[in-house]
């Protein structure tokens, strides 16, 4: 049997990792500045995370949402204290996508309704749900049409109430900072309206912290930056560093109900301890302070390299933008460097989405070879 090939592939072959770092099979080394899609949040392999993980594995891996499962509201509560929404409910569930189509399910409960808005350049996965408020028709399938979505520009105020006023909208999906779209964010007159303008007509407001969550932009979630409260956060990614796993915070304004929600995987009894060590160590270390530190940091090392046109993003969730498409650069970078990066829609932009535990000298290691490079060329 052969791989249903649906991904292009670099010709790299990891077998170990640890901390920054990742080997391929020939024991070359690799700096890992893309942590698999943000999904490294406090490095490979950390010591602290294989053992809790193991501890628990021989104690208990899994079993059912049917019984009480006491790390579920323990990981409720840790989460509730670093993102400081106490008064929020946790649902759980296994991936980004899952969690984004349990927001808009949970948002069309609500409200009764079921069209949804978006924006242009918004990615939010690939099930059924979320993939129709990704912006990006290659990967819509005819099945995904029969989902009511208007895309709208950031910052369009105007736009936006003229939608919402019409009172059919069960939700607003936004990401405060775009991963995939190039890190492109609104600015906060249009934030603080969209919120307004939700509760104002009784729309869900829902805020995909999937990549950006756990302390990954400086604040435990990016919308934090903001003085809004959505109704809805979903979260996946950095929060299992590398165990899947995924949830949703909810508003209290929103009433639970037996049924309503489901999934077999979600919440077991590894992947909580998985979510409760990275929590740990992000608060132990002061991982979240780091990435606001190590974002001066990258920004002034961009400013010695006149072919950087703009850095965007923020805290360890940044892209570099160049007046070129970036292609061959990156592919330079991994085979004649050994430095990981990531692409996005925006062909002229290298995202950054390193391990929260990075340093100073990691990224003058990348700064030096992205130098090399440049000249080279």
């Amino acid at each position: 049997m052969k791989l249903f090939e649906v991904y292009p592939l670099y010709e790299v072959t990891p077998l170990k990792a640890k901390g920054l770092y990742v080997y391929d099979e020939k024991r070359k080394k690799y700096l890992d500045l893309y942590g698999g899609h943000a999904v490294i949040s406090i490095g490979h392999s950390h010591p602290y995370f294989i053992r809790k993980i193991s501890r628990q594995l021989r104690r208990i891996g899994f079993y059912s949402n049917a019984i009480r499962n006491p790390l579920q509201t323990k990981l409720a509560s840790a989460i509730g204290e670093q993102s400081c929404l106490h008064e929020f409910e946790l649902f759980l569930c296994s991936s980004g996508a899952e969690a984004i189509e349990n927001a808009l399910k949970l948002s069309s409960f609500h409200t009764r309704r079921k069209k949804v808005i978006a924006f242009h350049g918004a990615f939010h996965g690939r099930t059924s749900a979320a993939v129709a408020v990704t912006d990006n028709a290659a990967i819509n399938a005819p099945l995904n049409s029969q989902h009511q979505v208007t895309f709208l520009s950031f910052n369009d105020i105007d736009a936006l109430e003229k939608e919402l006023a019409k009172e059919t909208y069960c939700a607003v999906i936004f990401e405060s900072i775009q991963g995939v779209g190039g890190l492109d964010q609104p600015n906060e007159n249009f934030v603080v309206a969209m919120d307004s303008l939700c509760k104002k007509y009784g729309t869900c407001l829902i805020a995909d912290e999937v990549q950006s969550g756990f302390g990954r932009s400086g604040t435990f979630f990016a919308y934090q930056k903001y003085p809004i409260t959505p109704h809805i956060i979903t979260m996946a990614k950095g929060m299992g560093n590398g165990f899947p796993i995924g949830g949703i915070l909810i508003h209290p304004s929103i009433k639970a109900k037996f049924g309503m929600l489901g999934t077999t995987f979600g919440g077991n009894h590894l992947a909580c301890t998985a979510s409760l060590a990275v929590l740990d160590i992000l608060k132990k270390n002061r991982l979240q302070e780091n990435a606001k530190i190590l974002e001066i940091y990258f920004r002034k090392k961009a400013d010695e390299i006149p072919e950087i046109l703009k850095v965007k993003g923020r805290g360890l969730m940044l892209g570099i933008e160049f007046d070129f498409e970036v292609g061959e650069l990156r592919k330079s970078l991994i085979y004649d460097h050994q430095i990981f990066t990531g692409g996005s829609s925006n062909k002229k932009l290298i995202r950054i989405l390193p391990p929260l535990t990075i340093k100073e000298k990691h990224f003058d290691q990348f700064f030096k070879a992205l130098k090399t490079v440049l000249e080279r060329n």
